[in-house]
């Protein structure tokens, strides 16, 4: 994932961008971000085909320990967000989406942004503003947006399964998710290999240096791919299909992966945390799914009369 720039100060528990890099080249150790990469890949899609209600817990779980680095950054830049609401927040939104669908999951984003509101209407005056803001973001950049990843197991023509799919067949909506995942892997994998390799034309130099636009083809290239190939054998779409998703979930992952990096470079921190071997923090694994399950949700939305 993309690299921050440098940072100011140092802090317990955050990870500083003067830290020693063992990889300046390719900015990870390689051999760690594949295993946890694989061993992430692998829980999540053994959820997803066997246990929808199991995929549903991972995301959820995810998502917490996302929302959990966002408030430990932020309180290292001095706003403390009101937590426990951000929280339960950040556990219903994905379960409501699966139980109750879009629907469902505007209406928990909506009570979860008043909950922040009147936590912190009854603590004092001082940075109010700041910690609501800070709030709502989180709640926003996080659960909500990673809460689509959701959508497609929510069945709407039946009930919603709390154990094993129905007769044992994985639904449409488990193989869109299944493609998501491999599209936004096949974006990281193949931007990082091209980029590391051929970068020589920084696409955003002030936010995240590493990232060039040969990695970007690359990405982009090895996604269409993937994409074609998910299409005809996964989805039973036309070709033209896989090379659509493919674009829509380079763009919406680069965006995703700018924006973390726009976020760590005004908080002055490298990685959100380094939780995870060789990637740094959850949010360094979530920034460009985060973006591109609600990209893959329109997608797959507009393309199912295809």
């Amino acid at each position: 994932m993309s690299q921050a720039q440098q940072g100011s100060g140092a802090q317990p528990r955050v990870r500083r961008m003067q830290r020693p890099n063992p990889t300046p080249k390719a900015g990870r150790n390689l051999p760690a971000a594949i295993a946890v990469g694989l061993a992430m890949l692998f829980a999540v899609l053994g959820g997803l085909l066997f246990l929808p209600l199991g995929f549903v817990v991972v995301t959820t779980t995810f998502a917490a320990m996302g929302a959990w680095e966002i408030f430990r950054a932020l309180e290292v830049s001095g706003t403390r967000i009101p937590i426990v609401p951000v929280m339960t927040g950040t556990v219903a939104m994905p379960i409501s989406a699966y139980f109750g669908g879009l629907e469902s999951l505007l209406f928990a984003m909506l009570l979860s942004s008043v909950a922040v509101l009147l936590w912190r209407s009854i603590e004092s005056a001082e940075g109010s503003a700041r910690s609501i803001f800070g709030g709502v973001f989180t709640l926003a950049w996080v659960p909500f947006l990673i809460s689509f990843a959701v959508l497609p197991l929510h069945a709407t023509g039946g009930a919603t399964p709390v154990g094993l799919y129905e007769d044992g067949v994985v639904p449409q909506g488990a193989w869109q998710i299944v493609t998501l995942l491999l599209l936004v892997v096949s974006n990281d994998t193949f931007g990082y290999l091209v980029g590391a390799s051929l970068g020589r034309h920084p696409m955003a130099p002030k936010i995240s240096p590493k990232k060039s636009w040969e990695g970007f083809a690359g990405s982009v290239a090895g996604a269409m791919v993937i994409g074609v190939l998910a299409s005809i054998f996964l989805l039973d779409k036309p070709w033209w299909v896989g090379v659509a998703l493919a674009v829509g979930m380079v763009a919406a992952a680069t965006a995703g992966d700018l924006a973390e990096s726009m976020v760590k470079r005004e908080l002055g921190i490298k990685d959100m945390s380094s939780v995870l071997p060789g990637h740094g923090g959850i949010m360094d694994r979530l920034d460009s799914i985060v973006f591109a399950s609600p990209a893959a949700f329109i997608l797959f939305a507009a393309f199912a009369r295809t």
